[in-house]
């Protein structure tokens, strides 16, 4: 299966490598991209919602499966090993596209203060709140470069407390549903500045691919149509249409591989019928999520990196961070579902920054449709949980109900790590990712600050009865994990500089969310696709490489 040495692999088809594996072919640079999942689509699962949403709203139904990828996790005192299937895991797609195939796909920019977390707010005790080594305006022109190649339909002059940009988005915006304009009629009663959310998801036809039908069943799915905008579906082909990239699935890695100069000379990993392979290559780019780009580091040990790759002052895996999602949920006399997916068509950006006594906050947005399977966890405090006053909620209730949340932009924390455990090991023996730590206490304070906005939102909007949600204090992580290898320019107290490459390996990367230092108040992914084209930039500019045919 391994071809010749190439000039680059790319480990994790995901949000961030589909984009690396495609702006270094373009650059006619041979690549190799390694997934550990396989191409998938809407047939293979269709509209199953009990695959799709049974635990986590990603989903199994992509990957990874149970048996095979295992990992340990600290529940209350003790570390016990949890699958896929089990909501402690964290799971994230693992699949071609990665998340980006079954996402919500909302499409944020980070704010201006995203980067400066730090120097606007202090830093609270028992965090390591950082600001950024690179500014908003650093990225702007591959938060652009993102939007306009993966696609984003939105309105660029809605929001007014969105950051300077220089274009508008490539596609229009969706239009309110029924919620939707329930909810802006309360908002600007409340003086709140309400517009359409921005989305990776076609409202036109585009790119030979069809404009979204609105099918109730968006998040946690492959889209029927191929109107969501993933990386499997934009540049990923375009990757391979170059010639210079190939994709090869159903691919473990095990560690990279360094020589007697400590610099990367591949990857090392089991193909799909369990043979110990290696891929040799110039330079190594990790794109495998915070917990699995942490756990190969990690893994990845050796005479002159006899703690991991990267680890040398002990901050790989350091950090984990996801999003403490918190807000309200209200009940309506009259119905307000119209069955108009994916459902989640407006927010507000009022309470991101400027709260007194609270570092950042969140955006707030209506929630996409929640199907029948996954609503029955939608009740307020001392309702049935079971029986015929259970069943009676769900039928009354499914079609008046809509909540109103955000993810919040957690503090940083030291003790809240991904680690490699001394014991358990995976199908191919590898030592799994364990995770342990909590959120910090501040995040609480955030979580209610929001949840309080948001209540007062759905009962200006009519709600009979509202009840709020704020996310507790265990570990980060799921779909939005980052953290895990932050950028810096300190090698002693981060993994990455500030163009993604290891501190102590020239020619090894790590590109995806663990290299976040805050999290925003956003969804992560398109920050995630910009960092994916920032650091090929620097690649293609400073890696001086002579392509391989």
């Amino acid at each position: 299966m391994p071809q010749g040495r190439v000039n680059a692999v790319v480990v994790g088809a995901g949000a961030a490598g589909g984009v690396v594996a495609k702006e270094l072919a373009t650059a006619g640079l041979s690549v190799v991209l390694l997934e550990r999942g396989r191409w998938q689509t809407f047939d293979d699962h269709d509209h199953d919602e009990l695959i799709s949403q049974r635990t986590t709203v990603l989903g199994n139904a992509f990957g990874p499966d149970d048996e095979r990828h295992r990992r340990v996790v600290r529940l209350g005192d003790r570390f016990q090993t949890v699958l896929p299937s089990e909501g402690a895991y964290g799971n994230n797609a693992g699949c071609v596209g990665g998340g980006t195939l079954s996402y919500g796909a909302m499409a944020w920019r980070f704010m201006e203060q995203d980067f400066r977390m730090r120097s606007i707010y202090g830093c609270p005790e028992g965090s390591t709140l950082e600001d950024w080594p690179i500014t908003y305006h650093d990225l702007e022109p591959f938060y652009e470069k993102a939007e306009q190649e993966i696609g984003v339909a939105g309105d660029a002059d809605a929001n007014p407390f969105q950051a300077p940009r220089r274009k508008p988005y490539p596609m229009p915006p969706f239009a309110y549903n029924t919620e939707g304009r329930l909810l802006e009629a309360s908002a600007r009663r409340l003086g709140f500045h309400p517009f359409p959310l921005p989305m990776l998801r076609n409202s036109v036809p585009r790119d030979g691919r069809a404009a979204c039908i609105h099918c109730r069943s968006c998040v946690g799915f492959a889209c029927e149509v191929q109107a969501k905008c993933g990386t499997q579906n934009t540049v990923i082909p375009a990757a391979i249409r170059t010639g210079n990239c190939r994709v090869f699935t159903g691919c473990v890695a095990k560690e990279v591989l360094t020589d007697a100069r400590g610099r990367a000379t591949g990857v090392a990993y089991f193909d799909p019928r369990d043979r110990l392979q290696r891929q040799e290559a110039d330079l190594v780019v990790i794109s495998a999520s915070a917990t699995e780009s942490a756990r190969l580091l990690l893994n990845s040990k050796s005479r002159l990196f006899p703690a991991g790759l990267g680890n040398r002052y002990d901050w790989v895996g350091r950090n984990l961070q996801g999003h403490a999602y918190s807000g309200a949920y209200g009940l309506f006399e009259q119905e307000t579902y119209d069955d108009v997916g994916a459902g989640a068509t407006i927010g507000i950006c009022d309470f991101n920054h400027g709260n007194p006594g609270i570092r950042g906050g969140a955006m707030l947005a209506n929630e996409f449709i929640r199907l029948p399977y996954l609503f029955t966890n939608v009740r307020p405090p001392g309702s049935a949980r079971w029986g015929r006053g259970h069943k009676e909620f769900q039928r009354k209730y499914y079609r008046r109900s809509v909540g109103v949340q955000g993810p919040i932009q957690e503090m940083p924390v030291f003790e809240s790590r991904v680690e490699v455990d001394p014991v358990v090991k995976d199908h191919w023996g590898i030592p799994v990712a364990r995770i342990s730590g909590s959120r910090h206490p501040h995040d609480v304070e955030i979580g209610q600050f929001m949840a309080e906005k948001a209540e007062l939102w759905l009962k200006e909007t009519g709600a009979v009865q509202t009840w709020r949600r704020v996310a507790g204090r265990g570990v980060s992580g799921g779909q939005h994990q980052a953290g895990t290898c932050r950028m810096g320019n300190d090698p002693k107290t981060s993994v990455v500089d500030a163009h993604c490459r290891v501190h102590d390996v020239d020619n090894l990367y790590v590109v995806d969310g663990s290299v976040h230092v805050t999290n925003g108040g956003f969804n992560p992914v398109l920050t995630i696709m910009a960092l994916g084209y920032w650091a090929s930039s620097h690649i293609v500019k400073e890696q001086g490489l002579e392509a391989r045919g």
